[in-house]
């Protein structure tokens, strides 16, 4: 009951219904016109897809959870935002913030009836359903960062390459293979060829309030080159990798180029309101150290350099990439994000400060009973302590996932306890 009333279910997922349970901190959505903030996890928002009807507070146990003795001043709670960011320059926090790689996706029946409706670049350039589709895990889950619905693919695009995007995997439609095709590739003005990404972002920072992190991405050099050169997804990328070989200078200049405009890209995603910015290598693994040396970490330099982020942490996900922490280390990064083959608690002591890290939970554990998401959860943040560590997975989530099993993650993961900074 809350507030003398019973406690509205969440939308069903394949018949299926379950109670909204404890919200944790920063959970909120703000209503558009009494610009109050609303606890709810979203089940009954109204059509117009960013307000909700107020309601009465819910009380959160997490946050209780350390509740000093009556008559002492209780520390006020820290917002999603602050957690998150906190994380990210590892000071200590009272618990780990979590989210989800590819959190707006398949696994949510309210997202597959969008793309019901609309094909996946349509969601993607088109602002309020970009803001929507964003929006929804944070409503379902209440994830503590949501990141802005687009793909690694759009700058390729931007910058001359023809693609195709959809579920089964994108398509570029003419891989840029020789040097006049690198030449012809465009340093591209964000605000005009992909305003759509920064009007999505203002979209959810106005919905979300101050609280709620919103998260910008873009791709790693190495891995869009990877699309551009190969025109597609294939194990190994051999385009990719004979043009490396065969023409090193020409794919140095596409690296090069891929990493300025890049740069400029995260840079208006950061103007927006990206409280943070996300560079996915997810085929860095396809590099052996000396290549990963001499190519990309210059070219991720590069992008890190004409970024300039300031004080908006950087956050690089390495999938595969245990035999280049050496290198990764030298990036310039604030948070490493590591796939689930990496032991988190090695990884610190061998890192140190120098970066924060994200991850590692396998996402096939989400698809198991959830004992084993618990279980998996708690050994993670156990590894790390909780300081300077972000929960997610160590790749996307998988569309096959069951919503009750995403849930058990979050809130495993903002239940979980930490080690005391001192």
């Amino acid at each position: 009951m809350v507030g003398g009333r019973p406690a509205k279910p969440l939308p069903a997922h394949e018949g299926r219904s379950f109670e909204t349970g404890p919200l944790s901190h920063g959970h909120c959505l703000r209503n558009r016109k009494s610009g109050k903030i609303c606890r709810e996890n979203g089940a009954n928002f109204a059509p117009d897809l960013l307000s909700c009807a107020p309601h009465a507070e819910r009380i959160d146990p997490i946050a209780t959870t350390n509740a000093k003795p009556s008559g002492t001043p209780a520390a006020p709670a820290l917002s999603s935002r602050e957690l998150f960011l906190r994380a990210c320059r590892q000071q200590p926090v009272p618990r780990v913030p979590v989210w989800m790689m590819r959190q707006a996706g398949r696994y949510l029946p309210e997202y597959r009836a969008i793309r019901e409706k609309h094909s996946f670049l349509t969601v993607a350039k088109t602002p309020d359903l970009a803001a929507e589709v964003s929006l929804q895990p944070h409503r379902r889950l209440g994830v503590d960062a949501v990141i802005v619905f687009s793909d690694i693919l759009i700058v390729a695009e931007a910058m001359g390459a023809p693609i195709e995007l959809g579920d089964a995997g994108p398509i570029v439609h003419s891989p840029v293979r020789t040097a006049q095709q690198v030449d012809a590739l465009s340093e591209f003005d964000p605000e005009t060829k992909t305003r759509f990404l920064g009007d999505a972002i203002r979209r959810l920072c106005g919905t979300l309030g101050p609280d709620v992190p919103v998260l910008g991405f873009a791709a790693a050099p190495w891995t869009l080159a990877c699309y551009m050169v190969q025109g597609g997804a294939r194990d190994g990328f051999p385009a990719a990798k004979k043009m490396l070989l065969h023409e090193p200078r020409v794919f140095r200049r596409l690296l090069e180029k891929i990493a300025r405009a890049t740069a400029a890209y995260l840079k208006a995603q950061i103007a927006a309101g990206a409280a943070a910015v996300q560079i996915f290598d997810s085929w860095v693994g396809e590099l052996d150290a000396p290549t990963y040396r001499d190519f990309e970490l210059p070219a991720v330099q590069l992008l890190l350099a004409e970024l300039r982020a300031g004080d908006t942490p950087v956050i690089l996900f390495a999938k595969g990439a245990g035999h280049l922490l050496e290198y990764l280390a030298q990036a310039g990064v604030d948070v490493l994000s590591v796939d689930w083959r990496a032991d988190l608690a090695a990884l610190q002591k061998q890192l140190g400060r120098k970066v924060a890290l994200q991850g590692n939970v396998d996402p096939c554990t989400l698809l198991g009973p959830v004992d084993a998401i618990n279980a998996a959860v708690a050994r993670a943040v156990e590894q790390t302590g909780g300081l300077g560590h972000i929960l997610n997975l160590g790749h996307g989530i998988l569309p096959e996932t069951p919503v009750e099993s995403a849930l058990a993650f979050v809130r495993a993961g903002q239940s979980a306890p930490v080690r005391s900074a001192s």
